[in-house]
């Protein structure tokens, strides 16, 4: 299992079906979302349209209500009905949580409550989980905040952590992570500096919700030429040199070789 479906990926309430085929020509891939997004009156419609959408399962995540839901269920018994087999899990919050799903499915576990950042290790562990992904506002809200944010815009401190600790625990168990959605849709240069910090971080996606977000997203992800062609040329010398070795006024290691060809597989 591995999680490679291309850094922007885009929320689309399900019950909105005449924008599915949109979504997933703007993005890398698009989520289509039973949780948050769909109003409980509208749940049963939403599930109907996942059923019978014709999308490519390859690009297609599905956001299913928390496994403590009431919908948990019914959302399972929808997707069984369908091709899709990439699955995020809302508030995840333990691995045996994750188990009800079974072996069908690709797990994108969204840790996103005080619980469920709390459990990041044993969930990155979870033999099904490709990825995970963490969730600003319900994490201050499970620990009864009113705001993500300070009046700067910037992350409180509670946040940054748990961002910090779902991307760490993902890598400690070769996991890919995926950063949360930047709410303020017309904010695009907050968004261009938290993708781009994200990238730079290791964050393998960020989450959109909004088609204009996705632009953004690509290019903050995306190495410039300089950075490509200095990748490619250490890859080059490596080849030749044993050990540590210098390059360009750098002492090149194992690691900084790590960091060139992840720059590199980027830039395909």
């Amino acid at each position: 299992m591995s999680f490679d479906l291309g850094p922007a990926l885009l929320f689309c309430p399900a019950d909105r079906p005449e924008r599915f085929a949109k979504a997933v020509d703007r993005a890398d891939a698009v989520i289509l979302d039973l949780e948050d997004a769909v109003l409980p009156a509208a749940k049963a419609e939403a599930r109907a349209n996942v059923r019978s959408a014709a999308l490519d399962p390859a690009r297609v995540i599905v956001r299913v209500n928390a496994p403590s839901s009431a919908e948990f269920d019914a959302d399972l018994a929808a997707l069984a009905e369908t091709g899709f087999r990439t699955v995020m899990v809302a508030k995840s919050e333990s691995a045996s949580d994750l188990d009800r799903l079974g072996d069908a499915y690709d797990l994108i576990a969204l840790c996103e409550t005080a619980r469920g950042v709390h459990a990041a290790p044993d969930i990155a562990a979870h033999p099904r989980v490709v990825a995970l992904m963490w969730g600003a506002e319900d994490l201050v809200a499970s620990l009864g905040g009113t705001s993500s944010r300070t009046a700067a815009g910037l992350y409180r401190d509670v946040a940054r952590y748990a961002r910090s600790r779902v991307l760490l625990e993902a890598g400690a168990h070769g996991k890919a992570a995926i950063d949360a959605v930047h709410v303020d849709i017309g904010d695009l240069e907050g968004l261009q500096q938290e993708a781009t910090d994200a990238a730079a971080s290791g964050f393998r996606a960020t989450a959109c919700i909004h088609p204009s977000q996705v632009s953004i997203v690509r290019e903050a992800y995306r190495p410039d030429a300089e950075t490509v062609a200095w990748a490619r040329a250490v890859l080059e010398a490596a080849a030749t040199e044993r050990g540590v070795f210098r390059f360009d006024g750098r002492m090149v290691d194992e690691p900084v070789l790590r960091h060139a060809r992840f720059v590199v597989s980027r830039a395909r």
